[in-house]
């Protein structure tokens, strides 16, 4: 019987070159997410030879998104989440703020109105859930202090971008739509719209808290009873993609979004590492098709026709949004890696913007030129995110070596950059110096008050500085990596140094500086992947640990073996 085949032609196209440009982009020692991005060119409509289906593809794109989302909720707790909510929630609303601004600024000056202006201002401002989360993972920053705080800005945009797009449709008449678009009136009754949004997305939450905290956890061991490697992998999908569908149905929250939740709530399983494990490869296969779809939607001739316009759109995103991030970063007081880990997390756009122009464009808000530019802006930007990563390092000593107000803005006048002068000579000397008190730092923190060793902690959120202060435990805030930081911590007078994050770069700068101060330091050293471990082991002489959860058994009890031992030697 004849039938379509439209799906296996789009998903083995899109798959197979793919790989190609992808084997292509690695050889030429460029990111491979260039080559899915031309391999996206290549399928899509606007370049000669065959075209796959755009349509099938984004959906198949947007199952990528779902699934991704999902198993960062799987690894990032709400805890993690509210932990940052002081500097993610003002940040991300002042950085969308600034982004709009400048857009629009930038759209009138083309002649257009201002109501085009600042819907193109607003897409430019969300960046892709799914371009940071890859360039995380990828640098093992996910768990991180910077991660959390880049991860939960983003979801704060994704927050307000759900809101902007149930708020379109009724603002189109106000906004200067062209009334030949499908919904250009606006409502009248505008904050019962408001209400109603916000009432939608207050419910899914407190339903995924309140029932989902319970069901499915429960559901996860009840399948994995089973002892059916394939039942446990359907489950796992099941509940993602069910939960991000029924979230975007029954409660207008985006797929991502609803996702995310559905995550946080099955992290409450005891299950909940096997559950991200084993969803790994579908999550990776179908990322990939995320970033083919967007190089379909890209018309390369923009780029020929309208060059400087382009150059406009990418200034925003890059420059505009990231130095907006940089400054309200530093001057909530964290460290330059923070403001700039945070500033290249941002300084690309995704999938919203895709949404959001054309939905602009069905309303007669938005040209069709402004789409093709918001999707050139993406492509390039994604492209081009890689590099803004990389260059994260250089940036950052050029300028601490140059900027006086950088290092102003991080730490001058900052009470919690330093221990309080009421801390006794004694707690300070022979002690323990732990740097992060994330999911690993935390289990050795507690055990090491809990033995009554003295302990100062260096860690990069200053949230959780402030609650450790309010329990009477000595800490600072800021990047140890930062001499600064580990003098304040008595790094000289310590007997061991305890390094509990994964970011083999900085700890290498931490271990210089120990030594330098102490030589006589005994170091502990947590490690992302063997090579760093290796070289970690070669430069510190110290103990290396790998891994996370088994490694916060093993390094606290080490540390207090240590400690118990250099006692009996006193």
């Amino acid at each position: 019987m004849p039938h379509s085949i439209n799906l296996i032609t789009t998903i083995s196209a899109s798959f197979g070159l793919a790989l190609l440009m992808g084997l292509i982009a690695s050889r030429l020692k460029l990111p491979v997410l260039l080559g899915y991005l031309l391999a996206g060119v290549i399928l899509g409509p606007y370049t000669p030879g065959f075209v796959a289906d755009v349509g099938l593809s984004g959906q198949l794109a947007e199952i990528g998104v779902i699934l991704l989302m999902f198993g960062v909720g799987l690894h990032f707790s709400l805890d993690d989440l509210l932990a940052v909510r002081r500097i993610a929630l003002p940040g991300a609303i002042v950085q969308i703020a600034v982004s709009t601004a400048l857009g629009a600024a930038v759209a009138v000056s083309w002649g257009w109105g201002v109501g085009v202006g600042v819907v193109f201002g607003v897409a430019l401002s969300t960046a892709s859930t799914v371009v940071l989360l890859r360039a995380l993972e990828q640098r093992g920053l996910l768990k991180s202090v910077n991660g959390s705080i880049a991860v939960g800005w983003l979801i704060v945009e994704d927050l307000a971008m759900v809101l902007v797009l149930v708020l379109l449709p009724p603002l189109a008449g106000w906004l200067g739509a062209d009334q030949g678009g499908s919904a250009g009136n606006s409502d009248p009754d505008l904050l019962g719209t408001l209400l109603l949004t916000f009432g939608k997305v207050a419910f899914f939450i407190a339903l995924m808290l309140i029932v989902g905290k319970r069901v499915f956890p429960w559901l996860l061991w009840h399948v994995a009873s089973t002892n059916s490697k394939e039942l446990f992998i359907l489950s796992v999908i099941a509940v993602a993609i069910g939960i991000a569908y029924g979230s975007a149905v029954l409660f207008g929250v985006s797929f991502a979004l609803g996702a995310f939740f559905a995550g946080t709530v099955m992290r409450e399983s005891d299950l909940s590492h096997r559950a991200a494990q084993e969803s790994l490869p579908l999550r990776d296969a179908f990322s990939v098709l995320f970033f083919v779809s967007v190089g379909m939607l890209f018309d390369p001739g923009i780029l020929v026709e309208q060059p400087l316009h382009v150059l406009a759109t990418l200034a925003i995103i890059i420059i505009g949004k990231s130095v907006a991030a940089f400054v309200l970063v530093l001057v909530f007081r964290y460290p330059l890696n923070t403001a700039l880990t945070v500033s290249a997390s941002l300084a690309q756009i995704g999938e919203f913007s895709f949404i959001l122009a054309a939905l602009g464009v069905s309303l007669g808000l938005l040209p069709v030129e402004a789409q093709n530019l918001i999707l050139a802006g993406a492509f390039i930007s994604i492209t081009l995110n890689p590099l803004v990563f990389r260059i994260i390092e250089p940036i950052q000593t050029w300028v601490r070596a140059r900027s006086q107000l950088a290092r102003i803005l991080e730490r001058a006048d900052d009470p919690l950059a330093e221990l309080p002068v009421t801390v006794a000579s004694s707690y300070v000397t022979s002690h323990v110096v732990l740097v992060g008190y994330g999911r690993v730092g935390r289990h050795i923190g507690e055990a090491l008050v809990k033995q009554g060793v003295p302990l100062v902690v260096a860690e990069q959120n200053r949230e959780v500085v402030e609650a450790l202060r309010k329990r009477g435990i000595n800490a600072v805030a800021g990047d140890a990596s930062e001499p600064a930081v580990l003098i304040q911590a008595h790094i000289a007078r310590a007997g061991m140094l305890v390094i509990a994050v994964p970011d083999s770069l900085r700890a290498r700068r931490m271990i210089e500086t120990a030594r330098i101060l102490n030589p006589a330091v005994d170091i502990i050293v947590r490690s992302h992947n063997e090579e760093e471990a290796a070289l970690l082991r070669t430069e510190s002489g110290g103990t290396v640990f790998l891994g996370e959860h088994e490694l916060a058994l093993s390094m606290t009890r080490l540390v207090l073996e240590k400690i118990g031992s250099n006692s009996a030697k006193e």
